[in-house]
């Protein structure tokens, strides 16, 4: 069953073109990594596709939907991290994956069960009672990750979940999506790294600079 379908996407900003026309697909319980130079409009792509941005052209199938923001459905089907999420300074982080799950209809037990297996997964429970301000740069963007997979998404969308990583720590991150892979859902990547496309298996989209 195909999940992403994209036909003649392309981007445009002030005339000028930020994402080539791009047309591929995505079956359930696939990964797709979206590569290519930095300026080739991969991060673009990711935006468009969780309804962050429009396509100046083309046409894109989500879950089978159109992309539209407003739409509950849609909003269910995809998770999507493409730069940093809003936070509370006021909030842990074990409140913070807590309040997320429960947004998403988890009662209380079940959405601390939630938190604290991710916290567990990725290696940073000793970070449940830290304030998103007293987090460094790599133990933020794990909590970033924490926070995309604590909410339902048949589509998840994640823009270079590499970054800041050290090796045991990215060897977490590649486990966990596997297993959110293996469980059906769809991953579209946009990344660097050569590891986590062969250890997610991962079929490869290129991209390139838009003329």
């Amino acid at each position: 069953m195909v999940q992403v379908e994209v036909t003649n996407v392309q981007v445009e900003r002030a005339g000028h073109p930020v994402l080539a026309p791009t047309t591929f697909s995505v079956d359930r319980g696939r990964v797709l990594a979206v590569t290519g130079a930095n300026g080739s409009g991969k991060t673009t792509l990711l935006r468009v596709l969780a309804g962050l941005e429009r396509a100046s052209a083309g046409r894109c199938l989500v879950a089978g939907r159109p992309i539209d923001e407003r739409d509950p459905r849609f909003r269910r089907a995809v998770a999507a991290l493409v730069g940093p999420p809003p936070t509370a300074r006021d909030l842990t982080v074990l409140e913070h994956l807590e309040l997320v799950a429960r947004t998403w209809g988890s009662d209380a037990a079940t959405a601390g069960r939630t938190a604290d297996r991710l916290l567990g997964e990725l290696g940073i429970a000793r970070l449940a009672q830290r304030l998103p301000h007293q987090l460094s740069a790599g133990q933020a963007h794990l909590c970033a990750l924490a926070l995309t997979l604590a909410r339902p998404g048949e589509v998840l969308l994640l823009d270079e979940p590499e970054q800041r990583l050290d090796e045991d720590r990215l060897t977490a991150v590649s486990q966990l999506l596997d297993r959110r892979r293996r469980d059906g859902a769809t991953l579209l990547l946009a990344t660097h790294s050569s590891r986590l496309v062969e250890e997610l298996d991962a079929d490869e989209l290129v991209l390139r600079e838009a003329a």
